[in-house]
């Protein structure tokens, strides 16, 4: 049996301590040390993820053409939140309440044709993501699907498979086996990051990661996931009504100015063109016609 090390990390800042502290001391919040457990087998620390060695190279040598970096989703509106589409090795984390829509989004990105897919489920079997592709009506013979929450099982499966993109649902059902607690503690879903951040990039392949959250509307997890990755999108709307607002927090390779606006039906989520179509739609029919006014 491995031995166990204790370690102690901040959940606000991430920072690693030998020791207990009421105070964190490097972003100074209090009580928000939380001691966390080591596998004695792990060859690799906290804060180095698996990578290959790279050589340092002359910045010149980097310009040119970029356009080729970006990967069209397929559906528009999420292009434009993006960017302009997903970007070789970035690491995406997608949030939002449970049933709005996050995996429905994410596997009709999955099934659009042209793009080489590994969706990795860890909340639902194969036969449940595969009746939800045929309610989609969608097929794309390229997506490629896999139940595994291990973290080093779905590396490997990444780097032989080599695919356009990645998408983990969701990064709370990941373990690894460097870390000895259960999944989704704080410092497996850090660790477990970690590692398929190393891993988008050493293999230049796009990674989108389906977060829950929590009861305040912030994404279940110390708050450093959401500065390890590199865009996070949030997606929101009142499961009463049919419309979805996906939402830009953070983009390293674009504007948070963007929204995308979709309304689930039947067949998943139909993209929303003319924002103007939410409000005027639902009027009803011994009206004439409607007026819109802009109130301050």
């Amino acid at each position: 049996m491995s031995k166990i090390k204790i370690a102690y990390m901040c959940t606000e800042c991430g920072t690693d301590f030998p020791k207990w502290m009421g105070k964190c001391m490097v972003c100074g919040t209090w009580n928000t040390i939380k001691e966390i457990k080591l596998s004695s087998k792990a060859k690799r620390t906290l804060s180095q993820p698996k990578g290959t060695k790279s050589e340092a190279i002359p910045i010149t040598e980097l310009k040119g053409d970029r356009t080729n970096d970006r990967i069209s989703t397929g559906i528009e509106e999420l292009n434009r939140v993006l960017g302009g589409g997903l970007v070789k090795g970035a690491v995406i984390l997608v949030g939002g309440e449970p049933g709005i829509g996050k995996s429905t989004l994410m596997l009709q990105l999955a099934l659009n044709e042209g793009l080489e897919v590994l969706y990795v489920t860890g909340e639902e079997s194969l036969n449940q993501v595969g009746m939800r592709a045929e309610r989609l009506g969608r097929i794309n013979p390229k997506c490629w699907l896999f139940a595994e929450t291990r973290t080093e099982d779905i590396i490997s499966k990444i780097e032989h498979l080599k695919p356009d993109l990645v998408i983990v649902d969701s990064v709370q059902t990941l373990n690894s086996d460097d870390i000895e607690s259960t999944a989704g503690t704080i410092s497996q879903i850090r660790h477990c990051t970690q590692l398929l951040s190393g891993s988008a990039k050493d293999l230049n392949i796009a990674v989108v990661l389906i977060g829950h959250i929590t009861k305040d509307g912030q994404i279940a997890g110390p708050k450093l996931l959401e500065h390890m990755v590199d865009v996070v999108v949030h997606f929101e709307g009142d499961r009463n009504y049919s419309y979805r607002i996906l939402r830009t927090l953070k983009n390293r390779f674009g504007s948070t100015d963007e929204i995308g606006l979709f309304e689930m039906s039947q067949n998943g989520l139909r993209e929303v063109s003319n924002p103007s179509e939410m409000l005027i739609s639902q009027t009803e029919e011994h009206f004439s016609g409607s007026a819109i006014a802009a109130i301050t």
